[in-house]
């Protein structure tokens, strides 16, 4: 596929390449933004979670509290395995032509960061 460098008078089959490449560069930076919308989803749940642990945590049955909450850190926890996932596959399908985009190895660290960084929160509930 070409880059953005089209020639000086590019005929038809040029442009139309130009105008897939972009399509696809622009298809990546989508994912890299679905990508950051579940990151905040599952954090998201990593709240909630402790929403419900502190106004629940001083009823009668603190383990269903507990239990409840530990409902969405697991939520977390997939969701954050999930997107990473889901965003290597459609880095694996699309060919990155003009943009610059964030490395798979740092979006796969990232959610393996918020995914222990989750459970860690889930044992800390359990101890609380």
């Amino acid at each position: 596929m070409p880059s953005s460098n089209l020639s000086k008078d590019p005929d038809r089959e040029e442009l139309a390449d130009a105008r897939t490449a972009w399509a696809q560069d622009r298809t990546l930076l989508a994912n890299e933004r679905t990508f950051a919308a579940w990151m905040r989803t599952g954090m998201a749940c990593v709240a909630l979670a402790l929403g419900l642990r502190a106004v629940f945590g001083d009823t009668e049955y603190p383990y269903v509290a507990k239990g409840v909450a530990e409902v969405f850190i697991i939520a977390a926890v997939l969701i954050f395995i999930s997107a990473a996932k889901r965003c290597g596959a459609a880095r694996g399908q699309i060919d990155r032509h003009d943009t610059e985009v964030a490395s798979y190895t740092r979006m796969i660290t990232l959610a393996a960061i918020l995914a222990v960084g989750s459970i860690c929160v889930g044992g800390i509930l359990w101890l609380l």
